[in-house]
């Protein structure tokens, strides 16, 4: 809660990727908080307070999970609300001139996303979710200590890169600094 806040305020990429964890943490747990309480809450030191807003944060998140049907898979409405979101700055900057190097980084990603689709057999969804999968899936290879190859180093690297950038224009455009003049978005 305290660590999606504050990812939430520096990097919207980094905040998505962590709370898709946070999403499969309480399902290792059952979705139940006596076990998230003994397995992760219980591991800070926190003041009765805070351990007391943590719990309620999970227990806010697994209502959630029951209400919206991810108890097994899946993401919750606010998660995929940040790639609508996202997709939609990405959409934007694509639209725009002023926005060269942003165009150039996604055309020289776009051929990752694609290989990443066909080999993934998915089924087809937005470039910026499918980004955001390989760098999940990428976080998952090297938590279980599995080897990866350079071809899948190099597109998560290309992939890291294309999403940073997106995150430094989200919070521009969050600021209301990036789009400065009349135009739309």
């Amino acid at each position: 809660m305290i660590i999606a806040s504050q990812k939430h305020k520096e990097n919207i990429a980094e905040y998505l990727i962590y709370m898709w964890q946070i999403e499969d943490l309480i399902r290792a747990n059952g979705l139940d908080i006596d076990r998230i309480k003994e397995n992760v809450i219980d591991r800070f030191d926190l003041t009765p307070g805070a351990r007391k807003e943590m719990t309620e944060w999970y227990e806010s998140l697994i209502d959630m999970m029951r209400r919206e049907g991810v108890e097994k898979s899946g993401h919750l409405q606010l998660n995929k609300n940040v790639i609508i979101q996202l997709t939609d700055l990405h959409l934007a900057l694509l639209k725009d001139p002023r926005f060269p190097e942003y165009t150039a980084e996604f055309y020289k990603t776009l051929p990752y996303i694609v290989e990443l689709r066909s080999k993934a057999g998915e089924a087809p969804s937005g470039e910026i979710e499918t980004c955001f999968n390989a760098l999940y899936g990428m976080l998952m290879l090297r938590l279980g200590s599995k080897d990866v190859t350079p071809a899948t180093r190099d597109a998560v690297s290309q992939i890291s890169r294309f999403m940073a950038m997106l995150a430094g224009y989200y919070n521009l455009d969050r600021e209301d600094k990036l789009f400065t003049d009349s135009e739309e978005k």
